[in-house]
């Protein structure tokens, strides 16, 4: 397996496939997951004639469980150990939920500042901020992620089941039939993980004010989101992405769920590519 240890000994897994000539595209995954949940994506791009890379974040899947780094900060400079490991250039950045929010501070503070970064992709990405404050009166109560440390605290295996077999990919809803494998899936990455890493990870995805991020990014942004995003509300995320992105193209799906890129990979691919290649 390959692995990049950063400045502060982390020990970061990556994936690398494909044509080292051909134009890189990374995956920066959501949380509590690892880069496994990129499959869909990454062998799609791959037959595509894409060269593609995942890591997963400290913490997650086969990375290391540091005890520290558990923040936005690290994140990104994690995913910039490993570009620049790989000297990634005009590279087509993907992330999903926390992994957009990974994907929006590495674009701003690495990616565009060396010159390595050509577009962007935010899918049910966190960003701006979640929590609510008093200036951001439409974010979700602290009180709801304080609920997230407790279940995972107490039993983080049946917490993950529940968050799999219900909200993530919309099986809590009326006519949705649950894919076992699919919920099996997610709780395999998840358990694979640190607890540690997941509980403090809450704080980086719920806390982290990223409006600043987005301003800062002058590439093309593709932004993506389903309006019955149960985890992540999209009028508070995708629709203020666009708004404050200087250089942004929203789509909204309607009922599509937050893990839209599992239960709808045959419809979000396509529109990826479609705007990597325009």
């Amino acid at each position: 397996m390959a692995f990049v240890t950063t400045d502060d000994g982390a020990e970061i897994f990556y994936k690398d496939w494909g044509s080292r000539d051909a134009q890189p595209i990374m995956f920066h995954h959501g949380w509590p997951l690892s880069s496994d949940d990129w499959d869909a994506q990454m062998l799609y791009f791959l037959s595509k004639g894409y060269r593609v890379v995942a890591s997963d974040r400290r913490g997650h899947g086969r990375s290391s469980q540091i005890d520290t780094g558990h923040d936005m900060d690290h994140y990104a400079s994690d995913a910039s150990a490993v570009v620049e490991h790989l000297d990634l250039r005009n590279a087509i950045h993907i992330g999903h939920s926390t992994g957009g929010g990974q994907v929006a501070r590495y674009v701003a503070q690495y990616g565009e500042p060396q010159g390595r970064v050509a577009k962007a992709v935010l899918v049910a990405s966190v960003p701006p901020l979640m929590v609510k404050t008093d200036a951001n009166p439409e974010g979700t109560p602290i009180e709801v992620f304080d609920g997230f440390r407790d279940a995972l605290a107490a039993n983080r295996s049946e917490f993950f089941q529940a968050v799999a077999s219900g909200p993530f990919y919309g099986f809590n809803r009326d006519g949705v039939t649950p894919s076992e494998p699919v919920i099996a899936n997610w709780w395999r990455q998840g358990m694979a993980g640190s607890a540690l890493a997941h509980y403090e990870g809450i704080k980086a995805f719920s806390e982290t004010d990223q409006t600043e991020d987005l301003k800062a990014i002058s590439v093309p942004v593709l932004v993506l989101q389903g309006d019955d995003d149960q985890v992540v509300p999209y009028k508070d995320a995708s629709v203020k992405q666009a708004e404050i992105l200087s250089n942004a193209t929203l789509k909204i799906y309607e009922g599509f769920p937050h893990g839209m890129l599992t239960t709808h990979a045959g419809v979000i691919n396509p529109d990826i590519l479609a705007f990597i290649q325009a």
